[in-house]
């Protein structure tokens, strides 16, 4: 599995749009690659753009660190993502997809689960891998707000969900990233509620197909419910075909159906505008 945030050991990969420790870059310099007027595609496999679509809620979160996640408007000014994309230690600033001039639009609060297990992540076991971050100002006016659920039951392989994010579309190449982009996926092996494992239906993990890659962690996962597009989980790791580091192989989604109380607890507490 390869978590999409720095790279790590294993065959994950944590999406988060970083670069190996020793070779951070500084976050300016990361959100001028992000940010140029005319970015590449995002997310393996040739998915279609789809910024005012299924993707319309996607955010970009950048840390001073030097990653950058997806992000997912819930409300007017409250951004899901996923834990793993907001370690302590750092500041994050929030940028729209697409928006000229470029801002870089403050956070002013961050909460992770309670429940998420760092050193659980690494290891490549499920966790609470749920985030939240509260934005200077409110985004609805330039992105769309999407609404939260806990995925139908019984979650069995073969549903079909869709992931959304700003992630590369060449693995290793940042500059690829900055885009949003969607695709649709199904679940395999034994989904659950602390995760769910897509896979392209198309390649079935055995070639090169879509998927989540670097910078797309934290991205919603959506499913079709009464016929509404609801996110039901985050993307947190992805593997190259036939379980390699990398990525055009598996997806590894968090669902919110443990975490979803959680979220509605907390931006009650907050507060929204």
């Amino acid at each position: 599995m390869f978590p999409l945030y720095f790279i790590d050991k294993g065959s994950a990969t944590r999406l988060n749009g970083g670069m190996n420790r020793s070779r951070v870059l500084p976050v300016a310099l990361f959100a001028f690659v992000l940010l140029q007027p005319t970015p590449s595609p995002a997310m393996v496999g040739g998915a279609a753009a789809d910024k005012d679509g299924i993707g319309s809620s996607v955010v970009t979160v950048i840390g001073s660190r030097g990653n950058f996640c997806s992000g997912a408007l819930i409300a007017p000014d409250i951004v899901l993502t996923a834990a793993h994309c907001v370690p302590q230690g750092a500041t994050y600033k929030i940028v729209i997809p697409g928006e000229t001039p470029p801002r870089l639009i403050d956070v002013k609060r961050v909460a992770t689960h309670p429940q998420f297990n760092t050193q659980g992540i690494a290891a490549h076991r499920a966790s609470a891998d749920v985030a939240l971050l509260q934005t200077s100002e409110p985004l609805n006016r330039v992105r769309s707000i999407a609404s939260t659920a806990t995925p139908l039951t019984p979650i069995a392989a073969g549903n079909r969900f869709t992931v959304a994010g700003i992630g590369v579309t060449v693995h290793g190449d940042g500059k690829s990233g900055g885009t949003v982009r969607s695709a649709q996926l199904v679940a395999t092996s034994k989904p659950g509620t602390l995760q769910i494992r897509l896979v392209d239906p198309a390649t079935g993990n055995t070639a090169s197909g879509l998927g989540a890659c670097t910078g797309d962690s934290g991205g919603p996962v959506f499913e079709d419910q009464n016929g509404r597009n609801v996110i039901i989980g985050v993307v947190s790791w992805s593997t190259a075909p036939n379980n390699a580091a990398g990525c055009g192989g598996l997806t590894g989604t968090t669902p919110l159906s443990l975490y979803r109380a959680w979220v509605i607890e907390t931006v009650k507490a907050w507060g929204t505008r």
